[in-house]
């Protein structure tokens, strides 16, 4: 299990810092909950290291696949429904399978969704700050999450 914090940088400008946020992130090692890129670069590491990674497109998150943004009325997400560009949403397919989806763009009585991530086919940089590292717990193994530094999770 290890907490870090993590500027990121991806290509084209886009950056977020948890830095100053005090919101760390958590995670299992091993259990691919980070992009691929950035978990190998935490193999062996331990707090409190630093370091700076670049990840390509294809061990982040992934190249792009789709044709771009795609104008939907909103009505088609219910009267009620809030957008933000950025945000996912989960739809489903033809045959029923859930798909996730992102949000590229919110203009009058349109959004543009996109199925692929806004970083897909870019590289990333990550400037990393490991601030815990320990064995993950039973329950942390069990929930497939982290639960913080000192294994305690409220669900």
């Amino acid at each position: 299990m290890v907490v870090f914090h993590y500027a990121l940088t991806a290509e084209g400008g886009f950056s977020e810092d948890t830095r100053g946020a005090g919101n760390p992130m958590a995670y299992l090692h091993g259990k691919g909950q980070l992009v691929p890129g950035l978990e190998r670069a935490m193999d062996g590491r331990t707090a409190p290291d630093r370091f700076q990674v670049t990840v390509s497109a294809a061990d982040g998150f992934g190249e792009r696949k789709g044709s771009g943004p795609q104008a939907v009325p909103k009505k088609e997400f219910g009267k009620d429904a809030k957008f933000t560009v950025g945000m996912p949403i989960e739809l489903k397919d033809s045959s029923g399978k859930p798909v996730r989806v992102w949000v590229t763009r919110v203009q009058g009585a349109r959004v543009w969704i996109d199925i692929d991530h806004p970083f897909a086919g870019k590289s990333l940089t990550f400037d990393v700050e490991l601030l815990f590292v320990r064995d993950p717990t039973p329950e942390e193994l069990s929930h497939g999450h982290a639960h913080g530094a000192d294994g305690h999770h409220a669900h």
